[in-house]
């Protein structure tokens, strides 16, 4: 059966509304070995813009992943899930390190999860350019 596709920059209200929800995610990078990396992460979804943001520490295994991928970035994926109701955005990420977009992104974060993040001064963003988006939402 095929998966059901969405266009990343207008999905449907009924999807974004789900990535507005409050929901503990995945996010999935590629070790060198080619093998997944799967771990727990908070993620914000801007469908008008086409972009998922994760926040985390620079010094993480998934910020290493997506930089040995080099300046194009890494093909990765970041998943909810509630029950029946699923939603997969794949695309390309890269590493983000200016002020700027990290404040935005550590704002997106505190009013998707209702909750501020503590200061990190090694705090990034990983942000993904989608250009798929699968699910049931």
């Amino acid at each position: 059966m095929a998966l059901p596709r969405r266009d990343p920059r207008d999905p449907g209200p009924e999807y974004v509304a789900f990535w507005q929800e409050r929901h503990l995610c995945t996010l999935t990078t590629l070790r060198p070995d080619g093998t997944p990396h799967v771990v727990p992460v908070g993620v914000t979804y801007e469908a008008e813009a086409g972009v998922a943001r994760v926040i985390t520490n620079k010094n993480s295994r998934k910020v290493a992943h997506v930089q040995a991928a080099g300046p194009e970035g890494a093909r990765v994926a970041v998943c909810q899930m509630d029950r029946g109701r699923w939603a997969t955005l794949e695309g390309r990420a890269t590493v983000r390190t200016e002020a700027p977009l990290v404040e935005d992104a550590v704002r997106r974060y505190a009013e998707r999860y209702e909750r501020t993040p503590a200061p990190n001064p090694d705090r990034v963003v990983i942000e993904i350019r989608v250009d798929r988006a699968l699910g049931r939402a």
